[in-house]
């Protein structure tokens, strides 16, 4: 099913390869949640190449995305900066401030300008590798930014396949329409595709002919939706719902929407497992071409997974709500990171650590001097890896925006076991322990005064000191207009997902378009 192109017999120009700095692999998901792995914990999902990474390395059980949303969090990995500081506060292409009423939703609040494009006084995490002597390459999605501020302006020599665009153009089966890369053979599977430009990549840059070392970004477009998927994962996965059950309801109401509480979409299963196989492509690869003993693997998500909005794609429970949420199931992530003779393998810890801490965790892992001016927000991991620890340190979110899943604009600080959320609706903090309450299920901002405070106190100066954009009340507010609303979405929308769910489980199910495109041939 994979083509496995270009292996090619590799010409010795580096005698000594081993030498060189190491290669470093960077696989990101998007829209992928924490349990959506069976490795850590999907009944569902069946994800045995990206469980391999973990068994490989260090899985970083209180990993954290720096947004909720796809945007900032894409642009925190590459700065080493929280959102409040490089500007992108919610994914590019929203509305904000009046505009936002185009939505209809009624809300209480209008959102702050968004920044949108990663701006070139950023010395990137790319950027930096480029300058090291590292040849980078990025295939899949970016969006941080169109024209100015597209990958290759941001140290990528290559860019197969990122855009302005959030989504797949064309969506998932070749033909793609996407003006970074060509069409290749009809009803061809993009991550798969993606994969296979890697590994071409891996083969034509090998450091035994180059003589440098490779930095390469697989960024997936899947598991974000459209979800698409071809009749074959359909079918092992609806198949794999029934046998565990398929249940009476799959959703609950949230503040706006409707939740997801089950994973049972064969569709979302199905994108799920092609994500999976095409990293399986991807680490064979590095092995065939004699790579995988020098090469650093990071494997993670750029937030937590969809289970409201958008396509209500899956549960993220025991975590509280999900993508768009500053709850743990919108920026709680798999983070996975392997490297031989570094880490040892099949190790975790439970330090929280954030996307900020890659940048300076990788330029560490390779030897190279850190640039703490530029990823101010991070830390270097690598203390961990050797059994120590980092220093103990607060983790900050701002997301001062309705997204279009179930939430409102909020911010956010962890510290220990402790979390506050507050939220600019209200004016109100929530305090949660994560120790003992993983779901946020106990509001003890009453019961913790002093703590909470605390939180508060130093959650604000953060802002402050970053000159952080709040939502403003909106004066055109109606409250009996979102009442109006929200009442249309408890009696329409709940029923309408739930027959959907079903139909997508129907053993006759289909969506009467060859599969989008999968089939080719019938």
């Amino acid at each position: 099913m994979l083509l496995l192109t270009g292996f090619m017999s590799v010409t010795v120009s580096c005698d000594h390869q081993e030498e060189l700095p190491p290669n470093i692999l960077f696989i990101l998901v998007d829209d992928l949640g924490y349990y959506d792995l069976s490795h850590t914990g999907s009944k569902f999902h069946q994800t045995p190449n990206s469980d391999r990474i973990a068994q490989m390395g260090m899985e970083f059980t209180n990993g954290y995305a720096n947004s909720p949303v796809c945007s900032p969090a894409r642009a925190s990995f590459m700065t080493g900066q929280y959102p409040s500081r490089h500007g992108i506060t919610d994914w590019i292409g929203a509305l904000t401030g009046e505009e936002w009423r185009e939505h209809n939703r009624h809300t209480r609040m209008l959102p702050p300008l968004n920044t949108e494009y990663l701006s070139q006084d950023h010395i990137t995490l790319a950027g930096a590798l480029q300058d090291a002597g590292y040849i980078t390459f990025l295939a899949g999605k970016w969006h941080i930014g169109g024209e100015g501020s597209m990958p290759e302006d941001h140290g990528f020599k290559i860019n197969f396949g990122g855009g302005s665009f959030g989504s797949p153009p064309g969506g998932f089966f070749d033909p793609y329409t996407n003006p970074y890369m060509e069409n290749r053979d009809p009803g061809e599977q993009l991550s798969f595709r993606l994969a296979d430009e890697t590994v071409s990549f891996f083969n034509e840059y090998h450091p035994r002919k180059t003589g440098k070392p490779f930095f390469a970004k697989l960024s997936f477009y899947a598991v974000h939706s459209p979800l698409q998927t071809s009749y074959e994962r359909w079918k092992t996965y609806r198949d794999r719902a029934d046998s565990l059950g398929i249940a009476e309801y799959g959703f609950e109401m949230g503040r706006y929407l409707p939740v997801r509480t089950v994973q049972d979409n064969p569709l979302y299963g199905g994108l799920v497992q092609d994500m999976d196989t095409a990293v399986g492509h991807v680490l064979n690869g590095l092995k065939e071409l004699d790579l995988d003993e020098n090469t650093i693997i990071v494997f993670t998500s750029d937030h937590g997974g969809v289970s409201s909005g958008d396509a209500f794609a899956t549960s993220n429970l025991p975590l509280r709500s999900g993508k768009g949420s500053l709850f743990e199931g919108g920026i709680r992530i798999p983070l996975f990171i392997a490297a031989p003779g570094i880490i040892p393998p099949g190790t975790s810890s439970g330090e929280p650590v954030t996307g900020t801490d890659l940048f300076p965790t990788l330029l560490d892992m390779a030897g190279l001097p850190l640039l703490p001016d530029q990823h101010i927000d991070g830390v270097s991991l690598k203390p961990i890896f050797d059994g120590g620890t980092i220093q103990d340190r607060p983790l900050f979110w701002h997301y001062p925006h309705y997204s279009n899943q179930d939430s409102r604009p909020s911010s956010a600080v962890r510290k220990g076991d402790w979390k506050l959320i507050y939220d600019y609706e209200t004016e109100e903090p929530e305090l949660y322990n994560l120790r003992s309450d993983i779901m946020e299920s106990r509001n003890l901002s009453q019961q913790f005064p002093h703590k909470t405070e605390s939180l508060k106190s130093m959650l604000i100066d953060h802002l402050n000191e970053n000159n952080a954009l709040f939502p403003v009340p909106d004066p055109e507010y109606s409250p009996q207009a979102e009442r109006n609303r929200l009442q249309r979405v408890k009696e329409n929308r709940m029923a309408n997902l739930e027959r959907r769910r079903l139909l997508f489980l129907s053993p006759d199910f289909d969506p009467e378009n060859n599969w989008w495109g999968s089939q080719p041939d019938k």
